[in-house]
């Protein structure tokens, strides 16, 4: 076998796959099983299963680090989050995922641990806020501002702090950003969105390099019961195995879309992080970005990302939404449709 190192692009197609012996599956099969016969590995399924390790291989593979595979993004999240000792604190972006914010406030109305929330903008900001806390939880792109945060600084100043740094790549994904490269301690994905990127599976991963917090993080899920089933993971490992080509031609049409939405009616700004498949639109106010999503009919409302089919929504209709975020903003998750389609049904939504 030649010792060339593989690209990502071959690592998200060849990785997690069964040894090539003649007459052998190409794919992991799906194991359904709640228990093993004593004496292996394996004893019982909420410890292991087979169609987790081959998902877990490639993600890890693709990440830098070990993997471990959860039930749901917000099942990853709360693993991690579960590392803060009690009377901790946590650093956090202030426009994270929405859920992820309420999990923490959560913790820190019962007394477990401060939260800290930080303008990430302000790289200045964040620094000021890591000593003394356990954790600094970071996105970037922020869903839904799309704020770039420079991991690789943030990463520093938190070691040097004896601060956790936790990134949510879950905007980005491994083949357009690798936060354990940039020196993250650890990695988390919704890999519901575009790993599996077919909008038909819930699951979470977190990556990381260190032994000891893998460990750490395996024993919660096991402990805790928040397994992936199985199909969920093939499905799950089958999408992943498309994720270059899904990026590829969807990062064109966002970039694309980035252009023609430039000064179209009503838009006060085109929001875009540069790379990526995830756009904003932010117009006057909640009545017009209602319209909109209303009007389309090739866009899909939804509140999910990352999938081959274009969706798009409203952020604040949302309660829990941070109150930073205009009323307007519109988030789009750009698919791999044609340019032509989805720019003409988005800009007759708007009134062009």
């Amino acid at each position: 076998m030649s010792d060339t190192p593989r690209r990502l692009e071959t690592v998200t197609v060849s990785a997690g796959r069964p040894p090539h012996l003649p007459g052998a599956p190409m794919n992991e099969p799906v194991t359904f099983a709640s228990s093993f016969v004593a004496g292996g590995e394996l004893e019982y399924a909420r410890y292991g299963n087979p169609s987790w390790t081959a998902l877990e291989e490639a993600l890890g593979a693709l990440e830098g680090g070990d993997c471990i595979s959860f039930a749901s993004g917000m099942a990853a999240v709360s693993a991690v989050i579960n590392l803060v000792p009690a009377g901790g604190a946590v650093v956090v972006a202030r426009h994270s995922y929405q859920h992820t914010l309420a999990l923490l406030d959560d913790g820190a109305a019962s007394a477990r641990y401060e939260v800290r929330r930080v303008d990430v903008a302000d790289p200045d900001a964040v620094e000021a806020a890591l000593p003394g806390a356990a954790m600094v939880w970071l996105e970037s792109p922020t869903n839904p501002a799309l704020e770039l945060v420079d991991i690789e600084r943030l990463a520093r100043a938190a070691r040097a702090a004896g601060v956790l740094s936790v990134v949510d790549n879950t905007f980005a994904s491994p083949l357009l950003q690798r936060p354990l490269e940039l020196g993250a301690d650890i990695v988390v994905h919704s890999a519901t969105k575009l790993i599996a990127g077919h909008s038909d599976v819930v699951l979470g991963a977190v990556v990381t390099g260190a032994p000891e917090l893998a460990e750490r993080i395996r024993f919660h899920r096991g402990l805790h019961g928040a397994i992936p089933g199985p199909m969920e993971a093939f499905l799950a490992l089958r999408g992943l195995r498309t994720l270059s080509v899904r990026l590829e031609r969807a990062e064109r049409n966002a970039r694309e879309l980035t252009r023609r939405l430039a000064g179209a009616a009503g838009v006060l700004e085109v929001r875009d992080p540069g790379f990526g498949t995830i756009l904003a639109v932010v117009l006057a106010d909640a009545a017009a970005a209602d319209r909109v999503v209303e009007r389309v009919g090739l866009w899909i409302p939804a509140t999910s990302l990352g999938g081959v089919e274009s969706t798009l929504e409203r952020r604040r209709r949302w309660a829990t939404e941070a109150p930073t975020i205009p009323e307007g903003l519109i988030r789009l998750s750009v698919g791999i449709e044609h340019i032509d389609d989805l720019a003409d049904d988005l800009l007759r939504a708007l009134g062009e």
